[in-house]
């Protein structure tokens, strides 16, 4: 979302004012931003395996990760009066949530940042993560394959997980990544998968009215 190839500024004008409006609205309100690589994360670990086949994911994994601390340290940016701590790198060594937002971006080989979101979640007792995207829904199989892919309303984490499998791979498109699923099944975490630019579906899911997407949990 934040960055498809490119900055997104009409994207993030948008998300940024959605964003200050909900939480004036009662200054009690968190939220945790766990931002991606988006495309130029695809981009530099396409170029390592086209230049070496044989790089490993490790390597690939730090190319994505890179990318999500430059796109995280922009949405920090863009948030810095109401979001006082540096961006998060390691989710499991998070103490203290001040003000009213908080970044993080990856971590390590191994983890996607979907995987660092449940974990933060986890730490300060949110029960759901929003995962925003360029899809609306989950689909039965990809719909861009097959155009008799249906979407999905709800599904169970043990549904979900017999469709995206149980191994991570850098880059890998799925609607929430396998290691993450695993664990926020574990915690009680339901997600929330959702149009990252459907700015209005967005305000509705935060004040908890209906909207599109898919509820897995």
């Amino acid at each position: 979302m934040v960055a498809p190839d490119n900055p997104d500024t009409e994207f993030l004008s948008s998300f940024v004012s959605l964003i200050r409006a909900w939480i004036s609205e009662d200054n009690s309100r968190k939220l945790i931003l766990v931002v991606g690589g988006g495309g130029p994360a695809r981009t530099y670990q396409k170029a390592l395996k086209t230049v070496n086949p044989d790089a490993g994911n490790d390597q690939a994994d730090w190319i994505g990760i890179m990318a999500t601390r430059l796109n995280a340290q922009l949405m920090k940016a863009l948030f810095a009066d109401i979001c006082p701590s540096e961006v998060v790198y390691d989710p499991t060594s998070v103490e203290v949530f001040t003000g009213h937002i908080l970044v993080a971006a990856g971590w390590k080989p191994g983890f996607s940042t979907d995987n660092d979101a449940v974990l933060l979640a986890e730490r300060f007792s949110a029960d759901t993560v929003i995962n925003l995207s360029n899809i609306a829904k989950v689909y039965t199989e990809d719909p861009r394959v097959n155009r008799e892919a249906k979407p999905i309303d709800t599904i169970c984490w043990a549904d979900f997980r017999k469709m995206v499998g149980d191994e991570w791979v850098p880059g890998k498109n799925v609607p929430f990544d396998p290691i993450a699923s695993l664990h926020a099944e574990k915690a009680g975490i339901q997600v929330i998968c959702a149009a990252g630019r459907d700015i209005d579906n967005l305000r509705a899911i935060l004040d908890k009215k209906p909207f599109t997407g898919t509820i897995i949990g």
